[in-house]
């Protein structure tokens, strides 16, 4: 009890010497003797005030708020007009009116002067920040860093209203006179992004303006992550890569995809892989009733069931099996019964499948086929196959499985089960990218390996990508490949460029290492120069390729069966042109 008797008593304290001396200080501008029945009125009603409406003795002065000080100052103002009625004829009315405007003014100086001696920082300014946006993110942002190293030195926006004010005393610049400023006093230590809803463009055309400006740059997340975390300065993750080179669709349609997904039972092969992984989360999204969470792999399997466990509106079951056994898969559908099949298991890393071609063969293509058989045997709805830009003209032997498994996927007799392939190139931060190598060998301190100046490849997020995947197999009839728009492709030689320049780092070089074992320089995703629209743009249809099918069967039961694997690979894929590099 004795915190809170101190508290009311000095709160009590600081409004009986306040009321006396603005009393005082106003009737002697206004040359009349103090009318001390007034001040003990007004007092007595402000101290009842306090304890009822405000319950002073336990409001934090430190953390007060624009919102504390108009609650009090229209309080007092109603208490005011209570009590003025009785009094009118013995004071002048501005009398009055004087004294509790001085009242307030005081009283709301007092607690941010408070405010500030108890909240300014005690940490030496030794670094310098610019946030660019003026909504309330970068607001908020500018508060948190009061009590840090970072000095804010201004904001930016490209509104040319906002640039004539400031926030805070902080300036609000537009680019270009940033830039001048920057010349002027040299480069600045952090540039934060605080635009959460900025699509991929705008953060790139900031990057490439600001970026030689600043010894690193951040941004912020998405609004949803940032309401969702307290500490809000530990949200800022460092601009990566991918901010800078993603493909966005703007053509995604969710609804189609509910429609498609929600209520339905769905199994996901390579459940716990980079793809099937955040396929299963997408389907968590759009409210499938159960997932079947089918994986070889314990750790990968156990990381996704556990990372679905507080998902209570959707049954996760997890399989611990391999699609080569053709047995067990069939008791999995015959006990689950999924209406939809989504195949993201394979081997997709070149090297490793080129130094194990005959696993590479039996896990891709006779995996593929055991499970559309078993899919079409226990009459699902909708099998979707994920395959790969390298199944186009083919120089490895992981493209030339993926090319079997389309042309298997568009010549087997489905019957009732629709079966769609979605075809597309690599995408950022999987498992077998590029991204997390480089990554890694930036934060050794080692130089970046390349294995061609010219190499280049086709990116696109893994969330897009797999949102797109969902999204033509929505749209999906059966028989055909769909091909995801992957705009533009990139050099990898540009990508590791910027890696290192996100990174702050000036002693990392790159070295071209020769290209892999069945790694070529351009990927393609289309085998013809003709495609087919769909009424999406992000989504093609190729054109479809006839394979007798019980020939196909026939050559791949010789493909397993052969110990020249590399022959009959080409027998059946023609394109197929093996490159031994190096």
């Amino acid at each position: 009890m004795l915190p809170f008797l101190d508290k009311r008593i000095a709160n009590f304290i600081v409004i009986i010497l306040l009321t006396f001396g603005t009393f005082w200080w106003t009737f002697v501008i206004f040359h009349l003797p103090l009318n001390m029945e007034l001040v003990w009125v007004v007092v007595a009603v402000r101290m009842l005030s306090s304890m009822i409406f405000f319950q002073d003795y336990s409001l934090s002065w430190s953390k007060s708020s624009a919102k504390t000080f108009l609650l009090k100052s229209i309080v007092y103002i109603l208490a005011f007009m209570i009590y003025m009625p009785f009094y009118y004829q013995v004071v002048p009315f501005s009398l009055m009116v004087s004294e509790l405007l001085t009242y307030l003014f005081l009283l709301n100086f007092m607690i941010y002067f408070y405010n500030f001696l108890i909240n300014r920082s005690h940490v030496e300014k030794t670094k310098s920040v610019v946030i660019y946006g003026t909504g309330k993110e970068g607001i908020k942002l500018e508060e948190e860093f009061r009590n840090s190293e970072y000095k804010v030195k201004y904001f930016v926006d490209d509104n040319k209203r906002m640039q004539k004010r400031s926030i805070d005393g902080v300036k609000i610049l537009a680019k270009e006179k940033l830039k001048r400023k920057i010349e002027d006093d040299g480069t600045y230590d952090l540039l934060i992004i605080a635009m959460p809803s900025a699509n991929q463009e705008r953060i790139k055309e900031i990057y490439e303006r600001l970026g030689t400006y600043f010894k690193e740059i951040k941004i912020l997340p998405t609004l949803d992550e940032i309401l969702r975390e307290k500490d809000f300065l530990m949200q800022l993750k460092r601009l990566s890569v991918a901010d800078l080179m993603a493909r966005h669709p703007q053509d995604l349609d969710k609804e189609r995809i509910s429609g498609f997904l929600k209520e339905k039972v769905v199994l996901v092969t390579g459940a716990g892989g980079s793809i099937g992984s955040e396929i299963v989360r997408q389907c968590v999204q759009f409210n499938v009733r159960t997932l079947i969470l089918l994986d070889h792999s314990e750790y990968n399997l156990y990381s996704i069931e556990q990372e679905l466990e507080n998902f209570d509106h959707v049954t996760c079951i997890p399989v611990l099996q391999s699609v080569v056994n053709r047995e067990d898969l069939g008791k999995t559908f015959d006990r689950y019964k999924p209406q939809i099949v989504i195949h993201a298991a394979a081997y997709k890393h070149v090297p490793m499948v080129e130094a194990n071609i005959k696993e590479g063969i039996v896990n891709n293509v006779l995996g593929t086929k055991y499970l559309i058989d078993t899919a079409i045997e226990h009459g699902v709805e909708k099998c979707i196959l994920i395959s790969t830009d390298k199944a186009v003209r083919p120089t490895n032997v992981m493209g030339a499985t993926k090319r079997i498994c389309e042309l298997y996927a568009q010549n087997i007799p489905s019957h009732d089960t629709s079966i769609v392939a979605v075809r597309f190139g690599n995408v950022l931060g999987s498992s077998g990218s590029v991204i997390p190598k480089f990554r890694s060998q930036i934060e050794k301190g080692q130089n970046i390996t390349v294995t061609h100046p010219d190499i280049t490849r086709y990116f696109m997020l893994i969330p897009e990508a797999c949102e797109l995947v969902l999204q033509a197999g929505a749209i999906g009839k059966g028989g055909e490949i769909c091909i995801l728009d992957m705009g533009e492709p990139i050099k990898i030689v540009d990508m590791a460029k910027k890696m290192i320049e996100l990174s702050g780092r000036d002693d990392i070089e790159i070295e071209f290492s020769g290209l892999r074992p069945g790694e070529k320089l351009y990927e393609e995703l289309l085998i013809y120069d003709t495609d087919i629209h769909t009424e999406y743009d992000s989504i093609t249809v190729a054109l479809p390729t006839h394979y007798d099918i019980d020939q196909l069967n026939q050559d791949i039961e010789t493909l397993m069966e052969s110990d020249d694997k590399l022959t009959v690979l080409k027998k059946i894929v023609p394109e197929f042109e093996h490159k031994m590099n190096r």
